[in-house]
């Protein structure tokens, strides 16, 4: 596990859709923008989420990291957190 520092938040993103509401498959070509996930890390800076928050973020501002699946992004690129969780 790594550990955010200042604002940073990192992210896991929600796994590829590989097929649709309605059961349709979808082929490998099909890439979805995934801005959704849980938060797996935050720097000492962030006050607004917490680790394991449920999150909708700017998918522009985000950055790579150690693993295809996570993201990392700052705290004003997060855009909400979902309560239903």
């Amino acid at each position: 596990m790594i550990k955010a520092i200042s604002d940073r938040v990192f992210i896991r993103l929600e796994p590829e859709t590989t097929a649709t509401s309605g059961g349709i498959i979808l082929t490998e070509d099909y890439h979805q923008s995934r801005n959704i996930g849980r938060v797996e890390s935050v720097g000492s800076d962030v006050v607004s989420v917490k680790t394991g928050d449920k999150v909708l973020f700017h998918m522009f501002d985000e950055l790579p990291s150690y693993d295809k699946d996570v993201v990392v992004v700052r705290e004003n690129s997060i855009l909400g957190v979902f309560e239903d969780e």
